[in-house]
């Protein structure tokens, strides 16, 4: 670490304000606080701080997604060589899986940040630090067989008018990653839901099989919840489904490491299990008597196992930045978004998968769930004064 610390003071002043490459100064700067702590000091006040920059932060988020990701990465060739009948061992998955998920993470990295260091260098700013995290959420969220192109058009999309139009990172009232996703299903719906190659391989052929990205097993308990797969299999994800969001045991292993880290409010995390479950229950006390293969009446559990369920309230619904930010929101932001995502699972046949735009929804009444519990805080404090 001397020896690039030591390079990177030895071009840092090429970059200084003043120089031949002062535009650049700030496309510089991320590069540097991105490998090292910045070494800014305050000269007025009296300020608290810690080696918890939002870069470090954003990098907690990364590690606890990459149970996700390498899961994700596994279940991709798991699919491909069961899809085809063929045999595969462990590194037959992983190797066949990189080759599909890494170019997705590749294009997505490289758009976004193109459009933020653009930003960066015409505007004069410094270059915001939340694609780090937006960048792997992208792929993460989207099936493996989606166009390359697509993906790009997705995070330009979503760093544009998601962010930079607003005024860049933190000042965004929507999940940035969850735009991309809701704009990509909009646009390309035949991609990203409904039915989908398995893969693309030219060397096994253009071969359809019975597969959906996101929801799969939403699709089929919409009919008959009773052809689900166990729920053992739905909890380890072996299932098909967007990269990431197969498997609740790699999130929860990511809800560890945010809310142990204190990056991820388990408020939120919690509560939307908890309005999930209680939803579920009261929709199976209402199930019809006479329909048994109604949707109303799938163990209220296994709506944590389906779908994005887990994906959702662990990544993208503790969004910091676009979730309710007082406690006592956080747990009404939370169960709100637990119970609209039973109701319009169930309720709603033509989109079986509700997580996304649920809680895109949410994070447009976070600030209205804020105001009203301050307002209600400051009413009870008046009239105990």
């Amino acid at each position: 670490m001397k020896l690039a610390r030591k390079l990177v003071d030895s071009v840092k002043p090429k970059f200084a304000k003043g120089s031949k490459l002062e535009k650049y100064h700030y496309l510089f700067d991320a590069f540097e606080t991105f490998l090292f702590v910045p070494d800014t000091t305050t000269k007025n006040g009296v300020h608290v701080r810690d080696a918890m920059d939002l870069k470090r932060t954003m990098l907690m988020v990364i590690i606890a997604l990459i149970p996700s990701m390498l899961f994700g990465i596994w279940n991709t060739g798991h699919q491909h060589y069961l899809a085809f009948g063929m045999e595969s061992s462990f590194m037959d998955n992983m190797i066949f899986g990189l080759i599909k998920v890494l170019p997705i993470i590749v294009v997505s990295y490289a758009a976004g940040l193109g459009v933020e260091f653009l930003f960066s260098i015409t505007k004069g700013h410094p270059v915001s630090e939340g694609y780090l995290v937006t960048g792997l959420l992208i792929p993460l969220t989207l099936p493996v067989t989606v166009p390359l192109w697509m993906v790009a058009l997705g995070a330009v999309f979503c760093t544009l008018l998601g962010k930079e139009i607003f005024g860049g990172t933190g000042m965004n009232f929507m999940n940035p990653a969850l735009l991309a996703r809701a704009f990509m299903f909009f646009a390309f719906p035949a991609f990203m839901s409904g039915d989908i190659w398995t893969d693309l391989s030219p060397e096994v052929g253009h071969q359809v099989v019975d597969a959906f990205s996101g929801a799969t097993n939403l699709v089929v308990f919409d009919t008959n919840y009773a052809s689900l797969p166990s729920a053992w299999d739905m909890f380890m994800g072996f299932e098909q489904g967007s990269i990431g969001e197969t498997s609740v045991l790699a999130c929860l292993i990511g809800a560890v490491i945010l809310i142990v880290s204190g990056v991820g409010s388990w408020r939120i995390i919690v509560s939307i299990f908890v309005g999930g479950y209680l939803m579920g229950l009261l929709m199976n006390i209402l199930a019809p008597a006479d329909n048994l293969a109604h949707a109303m009446h799938t163990p209220a559990h296994f709506h944590w196992l389906m779908g994005s369920f887990a994906f959702g309230a662990v990544f993208m619904a503790t969004d910091p930045v676009s979730a309710a930010q007082t406690n006592t929101g956080k747990i009404i932001y939370g169960l709100l978004i637990g119970i609209m995502i039973v109701v319009l699972r169930v309720f709603n046949p033509a989109y079986p998968e509700a997580v996304m735009l649920t809680i895109l929804l949410l994070n447009v009444f976070a600030p209205i769930i804020d105001h009203i519990v301050v307002e209600r805080h400051i009413k009870t404090r008046l009239k105990n004064a």
